[in-house]
């Protein structure tokens, strides 16, 4: 990863990253700070929101570690009032965060596991809507991108939960897109394919991550639709 540029194509953007101790929001936050931004770090992982941030400290970077419980939503709407008053804006959302639960027939799902998938995946990305969208709006040119997968929009048998939060999850982006269309916000999603996370690696286990994608081959996915 390059030093982080002074003079980057988002230098002097605030972005916020959920779900960015690890896989694939770490590598959006990375990448994102190398290229000017400072990087609001959320996720529930004191320890690994520590080490992203000393990666990007590393490269000349500047982050803010939010540790926080996306389920806790409540603390959201906290968050985007405390957003405010340091910030006075958001530039970047990224919707990241997300939970597998339990692979299975639909029938055979514990409520507690597709709940929590559900509140995880779609739910606290609508709080983050509610409570982010005036912050982006004052923005000079607001993003918010979530990151989705094939299982959202193809009926893939045994992905349960994950696949209906998907599912609402791509559905929400676009209607929140259609709602902003005359404002300065774009949303957007973005499908990184098969990538070696924690996530797919408990989705399939016989998998050799190490010929797949990288979280930071795919991070680069996630400027273009900034940078848009």
């Amino acid at each position: 990863m390059s030093e982080a540029k002074q003079d980057g194509r988002l230098s002097g953007r605030i972005a916020l990253v959920t779900g960015a101790s690890r896989g694939i929001g770490a590598a959006i936050a990375r990448r994102f700070a190398a290229e000017g931004a400072h990087v609001i770090l959320v996720a529930r992982t004191v320890g690994a929101l520590e080490e992203v941030d000393d990666q990007i400290q590393s490269k000349g970077g500047s982050a803010t570690l939010v540790p926080l419980d996306l389920l806790e939503f409540d603390k959201i709407d906290q968050m985007g009032a405390a957003l405010y008053e340091r910030f006075g804006r958001l530039d970047i959302l990224v919707g990241n965060a997300g939970h597998l639960g339990s692979l299975g027939p639909l029938s055979h799902q514990d409520p507690k596991v597709f709940q929590r998938v559900i509140d995880t995946n779609l739910t606290a990305n609508w709080r983050l809507i509610r409570s982010l969208e005036p912050l982006l709006k004052l923005a000079p040119a607001g993003r918010a991108i979530f990151t989705t997968c094939a299982a959202g929009h193809d009926a893939i048998a045994y992905w349960s939960a994950y696949a209906v939060s998907k599912a609402g999850l791509d559905l929400m982006a676009r209607t929140w897109a259609a709602e902003l269309t005359k404002t300065n916000v774009k949303v957007s999603l973005v499908d990184p394919g098969p990538v070696a996370t924690q996530l797919r690696r408990t989705a399939f286990p016989g998998e050799d991550q190490a010929v797949m994608a990288q979280p930071d081959d795919v991070a680069g996915l996630f400027l273009d639709r900034v940078l848009v």
